[in-house]
């Protein structure tokens, strides 16, 4: 009997995956726990193995596409392009309807512009609606200037997720100088989240979550760095920053990294943050606004260091100097509480002996 493979809840709320790529392609024979697909979701791409040995007879949803947990993806077994319904083999009726095909995104462009997606003219690949046909249906007008590229995988999450940082987090950002001089540069992240983390304990509203009404308080400190990667931004976490030694944090920061821009990052790496960091290194400029990572509240920016001229007790001497930032939802932190909590991750920089 045909095995038809459904797209498996991935923990962690996922509700939907992108098929970023098939491994294998119809009328392929596949052994058992072979590599199927790659799922994409807001967090990582993970390869599925195949459950099931056989004849990969008909593939169902195509690259690109976005479907909920529970979509049949695949069908082993049987032959090449002729699959079993859904249901039919179990005698149940099948619903033959068809199924709105959009991303989350389209569909909120839709909500806004109250446009009923049933009755959008699909002009997408393999039926998807596109955030075109949407507007063209509210009244608008399609574009068709320069070149197009479906936003996918990494890019996808990108835009999902930051547009809901966006539309829900009233961010507020707060920055001041600090003196690194006393700082080992090669050593910058790792102490930095060492002493954000101690910082975390004194302000524990910038450790935390806000769920409907309640505010939970968060007693983990497991931070997010911020890692730019030739497919784009990831957020890998490094756990326990507040019993950890900086050496040890060192370790995890670069094997972290050096699996993100290998795009090896497994889902677990990416999960369970409670507050990020972020640094752009060289290209950090005098100092920009970090977006919040939601549904955190706040984000910790590292901006240029160089040496500078300044004033210490009447006289101008140079010292190492850069600005430090956070950003913060303003729901949940007041803004004199970020300026204090910014102040103190700043001083335990300045006396690190």
């Amino acid at each position: 009997m045909p095995y038809e493979f459904k797209l498996p809840d991935l923990g962690e709320g996922l509700t939907e995956g992108e098929i970023a790529r098939w491994l294998v392609a119809e009328g392929d024979e596949i052994a058992e726990d072979a590599p199927l697909v790659e799922i994409a979701t807001d967090k990582t791409t993970v390869e599925i193995p195949s459950p099931a040995a056989g004849l990969v007879s008909q593939i169902l949803v195509a690259e690109g596409d976005v479907v909920p947990v529970g979509t049949v993806l695949v069908v082993i077994g049987g032959v090449a392009g002729a699959p079993v319904p859904t249901g039919a083999a179990q005698g149940q009726s099948v619903d033959t309807a068809p199924k709105v095909q959009a991303t989350p995104l389209v569909r909120r462009v839709a909500q806004d512009l109250g446009v009923d997606l049933a009755a959008v003219t699909a002009t997408g690949p393999g039926g998807r609606i596109t955030e075109d046909d949407v507007r063209v249906a509210a009244g608008g007008a399609a574009s068709t200037e320069g070149r197009r590229e479906k936003v996918r995988g990494i890019r996808r999450q990108i835009v999902e997720h930051l547009s809901r940082a966006h539309r829900e987090v009233p961010a507020v950002t707060y920055v001041e100088e600090c003196d690194f001089t006393n700082v080992d540069l090669k050593l910058l992240v790792p102490t930095v989240l060492h002493v954000t983390a101690a910082a975390l304990k004194e302000f524990p509203e910038l450790n935390a979550r806000l769920e409907r009404d309640e505010i939970v308080y968060l007693d983990r400190y497991h931070l997010g760095i911020a890692v730019q990667t030739d497919a784009g931004l990831v957020v890998p976490v490094v756990r326990d920053c507040d019993t950890r030694a900086v050496d040890e944090l060192r370790a995890d920061v670069d094997a972290l990294a050096d699996k993100a821009r290998a795009g090896t990052l497994t889902p677990e790496e990416l999960r369970g943050s409670t507050f990020t960091v972020t640094s752009a290194g060289k290209l950090a400029g005098l100092f920009v606004t970090p977006i919040v990572n939601h549904p955190e509240v706040g984000i910790l920016g590292v901006h240029r260091i160089a040496p500078r001229p300044v004033a210490i007790d009447g006289e101008v001497v140079v010292r190492t100097m850069g600005n430090i930032s956070t950003t913060f939802d303003h729901r949940v932190v007041d803004g004199a509480r970020a300026a204090q909590f910014t102040l103190s991750v700043i001083d335990k920089l300045q006396t690190k002996d």
